[in-house]
Parts: C-alpha cells; structure tokens; sequence
C-alpha cells in the first residue's frame, strides 16, 4: 500500500474512537477477563523484569496483573521517553514509587532505577492477521525492541474489537510474540496469529523462556512483498 501513513491515521482515529466508546461495565469486564488470560497463561512472568504502561485513553490497565506478578517475585518498571525519537528508558516501579507527569500527562516514574526487561505488556490501538500492531505512530516501541539486547517476549494487550485483518506493517515494525484479549490468546507463528489454549500458552513459555531469556527473543519484521 502506497498511502500507509494516510491509512494508519485514518484507521486509527476510527480505533480509538471505537475504544473509548466502550460502555464502562463492558471494559471493566472484558479488563478482568485479560488479566486472568495473563495470570494463567503465562505464570513465566513471575520470575521476570516486566515492562508494563500506565494506561491512556480507554486502553487495558495492565497494573493490576503486573502487581500480580511482582507479588510472586517479578520486577516491574514503567517506560520513561528520554528525549524525542530515542528508545525508551524503563525504570522501575511499583504502587508506591514517586511518579511526575511524563509525555502526553501520563505518570512516569521519578528518578526509579532503569531496569532491563525480559518481558513487556504493550498497548495495542488496533493488531493484525500478522501479529503487529497499530500504535500511535511515534514509533518509539519499535525502536526499542530493536535495539535491546537480549530482546524481550513481547505481549500486545488489546480489546478483541481492535482486531484487523492487515495494518501493513512497514521494515521498521516488529511483530508481537503473543497477544492476548478477552477472548483468546494468540502467538505470531510463521507470520500468522494462532489462537492456543491457556494451557498452551503456559506450557510453551515454560518450556521455552527460561533459555530464551538468556539468549534473547526472536523477533519477526515484515518481508517484502507480504504487506
């Protein structure tokens, strides 16, 4: 597609709209539903680094399953933009850390220690058959992931309503390890989203993470002519 910008930006004002159009009790609802997706198909979590988000514009809120998690001995930390089109800086953080305003008036941790992840729950505006997502278009995920070392394991949180057939993914993009809704896990195999189990999602990240964590997370980027 020649006019990706233009498509991307329509579309996501189309998503967004379309997310904080979400009646209250449904959000909370299809909220609960994630978290224990989270709680119980990736119990791998507990032993992590894990970065999350504060949630901004009707997304999932990811801290109640993060805190979750740090109860069973995981670290948390909170994504701090350091200075315009650089990667992101991911500082610890749990219920009590000092916070000050970040970008856009999202709280962000003040002065926490930076943190290296294994693992990040990211916001997802809209995801696709390929298993990469629509953000905000600042693109400061993507570069991210793309200079870490080792790379993270990489779970998109999204409302199963945000779910497209192709957001044209660019060179630039990389594509999500699983994503999880209300509905379904999914994990990004041979450039296409399978639904697996809860089981299954469980029994994959136990038997794979622990050395994939010390190696590194593969990541998948779009190959020309798939787009």
């Amino acid at each position: 597609m020649d006019n990706w910008i233009t498509w991307r930006k329509h579309q996501r004002a189309n998503l967004l709209a379309r997310r904080e159009a979400i009646p209250e009790e449904t959000h909370h609802n299809w909220s609960i539903a994630i978290s224990n997706m989270l709680k119980q198909g990736f119990p791998i979590l507990q032993k992590m680094n894990i970065g999350l988000y504060w949630p901004f514009r009707g997304e999932y809120d990811p801290r109640p399953a993060a805190n979750y998690f740090k109860q069973r001995g995981a670290i948390l930390a909170l994504p701090v933009i350091i200075r315009k089109h650089a990667p992101l800086c991911f500082q610890e953080w749990w219920q009590e850390a000092p916070m000050k305003d970040g970008a856009h008036g999202i709280p962000v941790p003040d002065n926490t220690k930076p943190i290296v992840i294994d693992a990040v729950i990211i916001p997802v505006v809209g995801f696709d058959q390929q298993g990469y997502r629509l953000g905000y278009g600042s693109g400061y995920y993507d570069r991210t992931l793309a200079e870490s070392n080792p790379r993270p394991l990489i779970i998109g949180v999204a409302f199963e309503t945000l779910h497209l057939d192709n957001v044209y993914p660019q060179p630039h993009d990389i594509a999500m390890h699983f994503i999880v809704t209300e509905a379904k896990i999914y994990q990004t195999l041979n450039n296409k989203l399978i639904p697996i189990s809860i089981n299954q999602c469980a029994m994959e990240n136990t038997l794979t993470a622990p050395l994939r964590k010390r190696r590194g997370f593969p990541i998948q980027r779009i190959q020309p002519g798939r787009t």
